[in-house]
């Protein structure tokens, strides 16, 4: 995927030209991350290119499977989870760059808060700055915001609330931050938050939220990135701990292994359930029995999620760690009753079918979700207990027949979600609020590869005339001017009139990624 410059590229979070890394950065940080930079980004990118391996392999007609048993497998090993850590039955995500939000899933009571410079941002300078910035002064219980209808400031309060944060993935880099050479965005991310960061005002061990690691291999990247760091400020080298996301297709069959690499530092593995949806489209992309119905029509215990639902807890439990559920996507409202009923229910749902799969959490990201979402869960944590699972090794990959619909108005509706999505990302927003649903850049992804599919299987639906019509690029072409125009016409809450302008070049960076086959989450 090529890199492009400025700082509003989809593809690339550059630097602006003339940055001076001296000057403009923390004082002393270049020289604290520059020997960081030729230890850790080299070894990146040798990661990037075997994950791309993999891909390529799995379009062949080799997909991800189980490793043979190892050390990981077979031996008697635990890890333990530090009081501080034992009850994390909600934990809450936001975007870092938005303060009042963040502030307000600080102080909302919630078990912890994820602190998130990823998916829920836009991968541009502006925003990883002030996500750093906002995610220090959260640490420092220094973040604010103006509550003009209380007429006060609000500030985060101290409290029991675990507090992560989740740097961009290793799949992403920096530019622009050294001369003619890309940087590791999680080493960037990191490093620049650990440098400013004094460990002993923490109220526990820093802890960090890993996003989108493909392979077992990984987990020593991160582990040794982990004990450098607290190397430097002179701590234990177990010092920094970490919970991993699993969201794509191989890492799940690599689960156990990818533990045990990292159970020096690890608490636990999370469900990132529409990741992890969009990364089984792309690997299973050249499959036609793997075409999926629209988004919104596949329940949320469908097949190849539960199966992942039910095992993850078991891989966790069997070694001591936390097994976290994923993100209710459909969000409450203070404003539209039958939305938030509806929001409320569905939340209710989801969760006690977490729990009934053994989960010790879940996700949410609104303070309103926090008392249903705990209430699901025994309290602190199921860690004791274990599913009776059949097999050992489940079918990761139980064909989708019978679930869903495909239809054309669930394509338009992935083409309405993109363009908006992309529109608010031009805007300086990484997630926004479409019609109930929380869209970030997962669910952005899900609904390309899911346009990417149909044009690449030839799905045929009932047109808006009733007669088959086949899914094609010219097809897709037309529902984007379709729904440019009708977004143009009628304009949807989160779009206001300066954001509007932008519109037709998200459409066309939408349909661009596309058409162009890139399907990585950036």
């Amino acid at each position: 995927m090529p890199p492009h410059s400025g700082s509003t590229s989809q593809y690339m979070n550059c630097a602006p030209p003339d940055l001076n890394p001296q000057k403009d950065l923390p004082g002393g940080f270049f020289d604290f991350l520059l020997p960081l930079h030729q230890q850790f980004t080299p070894w990146q990118q040798k990661l990037i290119a075997k994950r791309a391996e993999v891909l390529q392999q799995s379009h062949a007609g080799h997909p991800p499977n189980y490793l043979p048993s190892s050390e990981a497998t077979t031996s008697d090993w635990r890890i333990e989870i530090p009081d501080w850590c034992a009850d994390q039955r909600n934990q809450m995500t936001g975007p870092a760059a938005d303060a009042e939000l963040t502030v307000k899933l600080l102080n909302s009571g919630s078990p912890a808060v994820m602190i998130d410079l990823e998916d829920s941002m836009a991968n541009a300078w502006k925003e990883t700055l002030l996500g750093v910035h906002n995610t220090l002064a959260a640490y420092k219980y220094e973040l604010s915001y103006d509550d003009k209808k209380r007429q006060k400031t609000v500030t985060v309060q101290r409290s029991k609330t675990v507090t992560w944060v989740r740097p961009r993935g290793l799949h992403i880099s920096q530019g622009g931050v050294i001369k003619n050479e890309l940087t590791s965005a999680s080493l960037f991310d990191l490093a620049l938050i650990w440098y400013q960061l004094d460990p002993a005002t923490l109220p526990h061990n820093f802890s960090v939220y890993i996003p989108k690691s493909e392979s077992a291999e990984e987990a020593f990247w991160w582990r040794d990135l982990f004990q450098t760091l607290a190397k430097q400020k002179n701590l234990p080298k177990d010092y920094i701990k970490c919970m991993a996301l699993v969201e794509s297709h191989p890492l799940v069959y690599q689960m156990e292994e990818f533990l045990f690499n990292l159970r020096e530092h690890c608490l636990g593995l999370n469900l990132g359930r529409w990741d992890y949806m969009a990364s089984l489209i792309d690997f299973m992309l050249e499959d036609p029995n793997w075409i999926l119905p629209d988004r919104n029509t596949i329940p949320h215990d469908v097949a190849f999620f539960q199966n992942f639902r039910t095992l993850m807890p078991e891989i966790c439990h069997k070694h001591g760690a936390l097994a976290i559920g994923g993100m209710t996507a459909l969000f409450p409202s203070r404003t539209d009753k039958e939305l938030n009923a509806r929001a409320m229910k569905a939340l209710e749902q989801d969760k006690k079918n977490e729990a009934n799969c053994l989960m010790d959490g879940a996700w949410t990201g609104h303070p309103d979700q926090n008392e249903i979402a705990v209430a699901q869960f025994p309290f602190p944590n199921q860690i004791s207990k274990r599913p009776n699972l059949p097999n050992s090794h489940p079918d990761l990959r139980p064909i989708p027949k019978g679930v869903g619909e495909i239809t054309l108005a669930g394509t338009r509706a992935a083409v309405r979600t993109v363009i908006r999505y992309r529109n608010g990302v031009l805007n300086g927003k990484g997630a926004s609020l479409l019609d109930g649903y929380m869209e970030d850049l997962a669910t952005d992804r899900i609904y390309r590869l899911m346009i990417a599919q149909r044009v690449q299987h030839k799905v045929k639906v009932q047109g808006d005339d009733g007669k088959p019509i086949e899914h094609s690029s010219a097809l897709i072409t037309r529902l984007f001017d379709e729904e440019l125009a009708k977004i143009q016409k009628d304009l949807p809450a989160e779009i206001d009139k300066k954001a509007s302008a932008t519109l037709p070049e998200a459409r066309r960076i939408a349909e661009e990624l596309i058409v162009q086959g890139h399907h990585s989450p950036v």
